[in-house]
């Protein structure tokens, strides 16, 4: 059995990503009320793995994300891909005549803003959780509430669903990440399958730095898919750059990984894996 360390509750899009992912195979949740809990669990258990948000198409970047993964020493060993839809719910004694204010992530709120804007009359909530709403309305009888979450969470804990769909943009995905303790790694991803991988790294500040590494990644036929800047605290105009790259060989890929590191300060490969 998997045990699988995710932030939310049970019916969060974690949840929905980790049971996609793990298809078919036994899953135990670990549910958690933020990300650093979820790392801290596979401190204390090196045999749980994580399942966390790292980008989304409309909100873009979960930045903090990105330094509790470097500084926790987990291995990157998967990625997966969720289409993400939300609905409106509310207890089935509630419809629209009756609800008042609506609950949700403020992610969540943002991506369907525009939905809302036709519902001037609601209030709306923020809270820590889509699925945690749904289950604080459905376990305290919040009549007059409503919730934005999965349609799985809605049915989970038994809502009404008012309307299905209502996020703005409906190319919505968020790619998750898949972690695990170094020691755990091998047994979850073959290397030989592998032909993505994620990086992290500082530079000089110099001019033409960044420049000289992203020409040694093109001249091994390294495909450069994302690169994210997080300022490095203490070090006024400095940052670690995080990389995202594609390859098709990874002897090349390693080719390139070495050769790139004399330039390059605080270098570190996050996890090598196949990309979703």
């Amino acid at each position: 059995m998997k045990r699988i360390a995710i932030q939310g509750m049970l019916g969060s899009f974690h949840d929905i990503a980790a049971h996609q992912y793990f298809e078919g195979q036994q899953v135990q949740l670990i549910c958690c009320s933020t990300f650093e809990q979820v790392f801290e669990n596979i401190r204390r258990d090196p045999t749980a793995i994580g399942m966390l948000a790292i980008e989304n198409t409309i909100a873009g970047s979960l930045l903090h994300n990105y330094e509790l993964l470097r500084d926790s020493g987990t291995t990157v060993v998967g990625e997966h891909k969720l289409h993400i839809s939300h609905c409106i719910c509310c207890l089935p004694d509630d419809n629209w005549t009756t609800i008042s204010e609506v609950h949700s992530h403020p992610v969540a709120l943002m991506q369907c803003r525009h939905y809302l804007e036709n519902h001037p009359m609601l209030k709306l909530v923020e809270a820590e959780d889509t699925a945690g709403s749904a289950q604080l309305i459905a376990e305290n009888g919040c009549r007059g509430w409503a919730a934005i979450c999965s349609a799985d969470a809605a049915q989970l804990y038994g809502l009404r669903i008012l309307e299905d769909h209502i996020e703005d943009n409906k190319h919505n995905f968020t790619r998750f990440l898949v972690v695990s303790a170094p020691m755990k790694a091998d047994f979850m991803r073959p290397l030989e399958q592998a032909d993505k991988a994620s990086l992290v790294f500082s530079l000089p500040h110099e001019e033409g730095s960044l420049s000289q590494v992203l020409s040694i990644l093109s001249f091994y036929k390294i495909n450069l898919t994302k690169i994210q800047s997080l300022p490095i605290i203490g070090r006024e105009w400095e940052y670690m750059f995080y990389v995202d790259v594609t390859f098709n060989s990874l002897t090349r890929y390693r080719q390139s990984i070495d050769a790139i590191a004399p330039l390059t300060r605080d270098l570190q490969v996050l996890g090598e894996y196949r990309g979703a």
